[in-house]
């Protein structure tokens, strides 16, 4: 029988001069904690102790909540060298006799043999030790003054009250199971945080410290949970710490909150809910894994979801067992390493990160193919057809994502990988049938071999794109598609492209079945794999996620995460649904614009969703909103900012630039969404809302409430059904924006990202002007195309110059200028 080996943390103090006040935890010489021994603070809210994680193999000196059902770990002293644990051996001798003293007074963690693994780095001695209410583990003088504490030396978790300075990094775990140094920090720098990869590549910053907030991080303002203190921000004494504003509840603990340094690279935000017994996460960023730099390691593929990375074909991790806990960093591997007869996979238009890159001009694929193969180290190559410029790779390759540039990737696999273009392939037979037969393969083999290629190229109707090659998303038959919705028997809904049913998985969960109509040679066939491109790659908590879809012939069917509040136009019919509170309607209307700002301005190519509307926002259990059906939705590079209007919208929400005929940019999804907040306020849609006493023939809500709204009569354009139950600041900032946001100049209607700062109270919202599309619509008379009104929106600064949002506008006028080709993405 396997027995416990005792590993022993002593406190090596030296006892320089009279006990200390009753107050501290310990006094006394030497402190011994053996096996589940424990230290704890005072308000019995953290605990000391050694914890033993992966089957006990290591165990590391600690600090966890201690009155938590979930052991959650905030501190840890010897994170680069954990005790060994040898299980089924005796239990060592006491190494020690009790009241051993060390000559400089310091904590040390030992192992049982007496060797010492960590020692603190106190410059003076000390006398005792304390775990404080804090989490804060300090080392005291006989004088009482603070020699050494744990808050100057950070693990991955920051807590209250503990300030970060530039010296004092937060470092990640390796990976959910192994508190050893891991390969991202949060770090502190010139006035604002980032955090960063492998302690040099930044991914992720705050934006710098504007006096009352870091400018990326609008939402510091909502001082509900928070106080901030940041001194000397700029100079070489910053330190920056929060505190708790929230005062516990009577008879209730201490609030608990936390930042994590995750070990996916991502910063979380967690407070411990006792009513759920679990700790809620609120807030993280970078908002999706996948921009996490390195998340997948070299030749990973990030695809998001619980399992976020995956290996090419033809490629496997580099270390399963690292892969198995959590920890991507090893990257992947090709199967074997026979480089003269390797191939190369075409990938598609790729950018990574990390690779030396060998250029070779004025060559053809094939001999730069031939270049690649010559080195065993070459990982692949980048080669223009159009410029004929020819790139070998080598090193790492990492954060493999999709590009707008003419450069096609071509990764190198396996001469044994069925996942060779059909040049390589041939190639490959061609050149290596020799080798293949002097290294002793049979005819058989080779001929299996052969059959299997031919196989599989006739079950996927003779080659073409690859789909899943950066998708996470599972491929479901239409047989399990047919189990799973009942024979499509629920019909939740019809959305733009087709159908929506509920289905319920093997695993119980649910989830939404949208079967596309015109699924072969017509425009739903596009749309799918636009969405499935698309959407599979992109993941927000405002954004509905993709889980899957079927391409059996003839159908083209969408699976995603199942809503079960369904759409927020549910709500807004009276007869069918209770009014929405306030608090609801407000989280709503930032939720929807934050899932929009992401695909305008944070996703690596601009999506313009083109179909916001009521319809298009789902609502989780706890009306998160989620914006659906990028049926619509097309990508656009970064250097290009306009489309054809070849997409179609939905009447009421149309831009007026759209109904003229001109391009259409992501302002038309401002536009959409402003129309949008109408309803909102109102609780009634645009085209059913009740007409006043003293409306006018050609009555239209719209033009009534933008009206009401520039008078300055807010309240007039809120829901009656409130009674007044809601936040006045909120509504008027809600209500302006949404005027301006139905600008009929483009260039007048805020960026979504700006729309966010707006909502959230970080962007002044003036009164806006009158839009005269709408004077023009009740009135009957035609509207010259948008772009003849001069109008601005302001932040209120003095100089009479606009922000974030305005430079937003400007920035995306003057791509549009420089680009006033149209481009179909429909095709």
């Amino acid at each position: 029988m396997a027995r416990k080996a005792y590993h022993l943390l002593l406190f090596f103090l030296a006892l320089l001069g009279a006990p200390m006040a009753s107050e501290l935890n310990s006094t006394i010489a030497t402190v011994l904690i053996v096996g589940n021994t424990t230290l704890r603070s005072p308000n019995q809210t953290f605990d000391l102790g050694f914890f033993c994680p992966n089957a006990g193999v290591a165990c590391f000196l600690a600090i966890w909540y201690a009155s938590l059902p979930i052991r959650t770990i905030v501190w840890v002293a010897n994170r680069a060298a954990p005790v060994p644990r040898r299980i089924g051996s005796p239990p060592p001798p006491p190494p020690h006799p009790p009241g051993l003293t060390h000559p400089d007074g310091r904590l040390a963690v030992a192992h049982s043999s007496g060797s010492l693994l960590w020692l603190s780095d106190n410059p003076r001695p000390a006398s005792a030790v304390r775990l404080l209410d804090s989490g804060n583990l300090v080392l005291l003088s006989p004088g009482g003054a603070t020699v050494w504490q744990s808050f100057d030396h950070p693990a991955d978790t920051w807590l209250p009250d503990m300030a970060v300075t530039p010296s004092r990094p937060l470092v990640s775990w390796r990976s959910p199971s192994d508190p050893s140094p891991g390969l991202y920090s949060l770090r502190l720098r010139g006035g604002e945080f980032e955090l960063a990869f492998d302690g040099s590549a930044r991914y992720w910053s705050t934006g710098k410290w504007t006096g009352k907030l870091f400018a990326g991080v609008p939402e510091m303002t909502v001082q509900y949970i928070y106080h901030f203190s940041f001194s000397d921000p700029f100079g070489p004494n910053a330190s920056f710490s929060y505190s708790v504003v929230s005062a516990p509840t009577e008879g209730a603990g201490p609030v608990l909150t936390r930042f994590v340094v995750d070990s996916s690279g991502q910063l979380m935000q967690y407070i411990w809910s006792p009513q759920a017994a679990s700790w809620d996460m609120f807030w993280f960023r970078p908002a999706g894994v996948c921009r996490v730099y390195g998340r997948c390691g070299s030749l990973g593929l990030c695809v998001g979801g619980t399992r976020p990375c995956d290996c090419p074909s033809g490629f496997s991790p580099t270390d399963s067992a690292a892969w198995s806990s959590g920890d991507f960093s090893g990257g992947c591997s090709r199967y074997d390493y026979l480089c003269f007869a390797d191939g190369f996979k075409e990938m598609g238009a790729v950018d990574l990160d990390g690779a030396v890159a060998v250029e070779i001009s004025g060559v053809s694929r094939s001999s730069c193919e031939d270049f690649c193969r010559r080195n065993c180290s070459c990982f692949g190559l980048n080669y223009d057809s159009e410029t004929r410029v020819c790139q070998n790779l080598y090193g790492n390759a990492y954060n493999l994502r999709n590009s707008t540039d003419s450069r096609i990737f071509f990764l190198r696999v396996s001469a044994l990988s069925d996942s060779f273009s059909k040049e390589s392939k041939a190639k490959w037979k061609k050149t290596n049938i020799i080798a293949i037969s002097c290294g002793g393969f049979s005819a058989a083999i080779l001929g299996s071999i052969v059959l299997l290629v031919i196989f599989r190229r006739k079950g996927k109707g003779g080659g073409g794109e690859d789909e899943g090659a950066f998708s996470n998303l599972k491929v479901f038959t239409y047989k399990e598609l047919l189990a799973a919705t009942r024979g499509f028997s629920e019909k939740l809904g019809h959305g733009s492209f087709g159908a929506v049913f509920r289905g319920e998985l093997p695993d119980s969960s649910s989830v939404a079945v949208k079967r596309l109509e015109r699924p072969v040679g017509g425009g739903g066939d596009r749309e799918f794999r636009a969405e499935v491109r698309t959407i599979g790659s992109v993941h927000h908590v405002n954004l509905v996620r993709l889980r899957g879809f079927c391409s059996d012939d003839p159908h083209r069917i969408l699976i995603y995460d199942y809503m079960p509040l369904g759409s927020l136009s549910a709500y807004l019919c009276r007869d069918r649904r209770p009014p929405l509170s306030w608090a609801a309607r407000f989280r709503i209307a930032v939720g929807t614009a934050r899932g929009i700002a992401y695909l305008h301005e944070e996703c690596r190519d601009r999506i313009i969703h083109c179909d916001i509307k009521p319809e298009n926002i789902l609502l989780d259990a706890d009306f998160t909103p989620k914006v659906s059906d990028f049926g619509l939705a097309k990508l656009v590079g970064r250097d290009r900012s306009r489309v054809m209007t070849a997409m179609r919208g939905t009447r009421g929400y149309v831009a007026p630039e759209w109904i003229s005929g001109m391009a259409i940019t992501a302002k038309a999804d401002v536009y959409s969404y402003g129309m949008t907040l109408l309803e909102i306020l109102r609780g009634r849609r645009n085209v059913e809302a009740s007409v006043p006493p003293e409306a006018e023939d050609g009555w239209f809500f719209p033009h009534w409430a933008a009206r009401r709204i520039v008078e300055g009569e807010v309240a007039a354009v809120v829901d009656p059904g409130l009674e007044e139950e809601y936040d006045g600041g909120e509504a008027e900032r809600a209500a302006r924006l949404a005027v301006w946001c139905i600008q009929d100049d483009e260039a007048a209607r805020p960026a979504m990202g700006t729309v966010v700062k707006m909502l959230e109270g970080t962007v002044e919202v003036t009164v806006p002007l009158l839009p005269r599309f709408l004077e023009a619509l009740v009135a009957g008379d035609s509207f010259p195309p948008a772009g003849g009104i001069s109008s601005s929106w302001s932040d209120g600064r003095s100089d009479g110059r606009s922000s974030a949002g305005a430079s937003e506008s400007d920035r995306i006028g003057k791509a549009e200028s420089g680009n006033s080709e149209s481009q179909n993405l429909t095709s």
